[in-house]
């Protein structure tokens, strides 16, 4: 009889991790596949199940305007909990460290259903940051019954908690399954960005930066465009009013600043292909951009992904103007300090992420069928 494996998606960098895996999966004859989307980001997450062609069994369409954590958290459990006693899953599988994924990790937990973490062990090691994504990590972990960890780094964090490690496996990381693949194509971004004109895109949507951080991001971007008359700032600005609002209030209207709705998959990793420089508080693009030979300027305090930093291709800057100009100053100015940084190397996978993973349940359920 095949194994029932639930995978659940809530936003779309959740999408573009899970999407290889899900593939893989329906790839695989001994296994029968449902997909449940959270919707925790709504139409963001839809264009990148697009673009994998992933379609969705269950549709919870969660997020509304404005809600608290604890109104998404309620929302969330009362959503998966039906889905759970519906189809009455072997094994759940969610990535990261979203509410919908620590939700999901305790649902399953009531039900005694297994709950697989992709991409585990991530850690700052402080609990208030990033926030609520450390805490949910941490405890969507604690509930896991198979810990995908991305790197060696990640399995050392979780076996430090006491995990058992014959339940920790290092992957690599999917989201380099799906970059690989989508980066031997090339997407129309509709932007006219002159051949004499460097690329710096820019991406911000973290809680932590609501408020002055954002301001002060702004504010930077604005001073690197009238320092460099030979950049172009591309800004694909979150549609999370916290963020929309402060950065119309600094830069619209200004011709080398193309403010843009968020890109697609497809054509983000096309921007990144093209930019110079990535200034980001993203955690996927901290993997990504550095596969492809971008420098990325981490516009966070900290980040639960050192491994880029320690291989020198990702650089902590934090979010004070003066740093951000600064930083942003030495890669534009030295093409020595550009060139250390644009080496085109990540320690987070091959490509082969999801088929390990699929192995690994595979002999999961051999040795402990339920």
């Amino acid at each position: 009889m095949k194994k029932k494996v639930l995978c659940v998606i809530g936003t779309r960098p959740e999408a573009i991790k899970m999407a290889p895996v899900v593939i893989a999966f329906k790839k695989s004859s001994e296994f029968e596949v449902c997909v449940l989307a959270t919707a925790q980001h709504r139409d963001l997450l839809d264009q990148a199940l697009s673009l994998f062609d992933i379609k969705v069994d269950y549709d919870l369409n969660i997020m509304q305007p404005g809600q608290s954590l604890p109104e998404l958290t309620s929302r969330l459990m009362l959503g998966v909990d039906k889905v759970l006693t519906e189809i009455k899953p072997d094994l759940v599988i969610a990535q990261g460290d979203t509410t919908t994924v620590f939700v999901t990790s305790l649902a399953c937990f009531y039900h005694k259903i297994p709950f697989a973490h992709l991409e585990a062990g991530l850690r700052t090691h402080d609990l208030y940051s990033p926030f609520p994504e450390e805490a949910n990590r941490v405890l969507a972990g604690n509930l896991a019954s198979l810990h995908f960890a991305p790197t060696e780094v990640s399995k050392s964090n979780l076996l430090r908690e006491a995990m058992d490690p014959t339940k920790i496996f290092v992957t690599g990381n999917t989201v380099i399954d799906a970059l690989l693949v989508t980066a031997q194509k090339d997407f129309t971004l509709e932007i006219d960005i002159p051949e004499n004109k460097r690329m710096v895109l820019v991406t911000s949507h973290r809680r932590e930066n609501f408020g002055q951080p954002i301001t002060n991001i702004c504010k930077a971007i604005l001073a690197l465009v009238k320092k460099y008359d030979d950049i172009i700032v591309v800004f694909p600005v979150h549609p999370n009013p916290n963020i929309r609002k402060v950065v119309d209030q600094y830069l619209l209207d200004n011709a080398r600043i193309k403010l843009v709705s968020p890109f697609d998959y497809g054509p983000f990793v096309s921007a990144m292909k093209k930019a110079y420089i990535i200034l980001t508080d993203s955690g996927g693009v901290q993997e990504e951009a550095p596969a492809l030979g971008k420098p990325v300027l981490v516009l966070r305090r900290d980040t639960e992904r050192p491994e880029a930093v320690m291989e020198g291709v990702v650089k902590l800057i934090g979010t004070e103007l003066e740093d951000i100009v600064n930083e942003a100053s030495k890669l534009l100015d030295d093409m020595n300090e550009y060139r250390a940084m644009a080496k085109g190397a990540s320690p987070y996978g091959d490509g082969k992420s999801s088929e390990r993973i699929v192995d690994i349940v595979r002999s999961y359920f051999e040795q402990s069928p339920r």
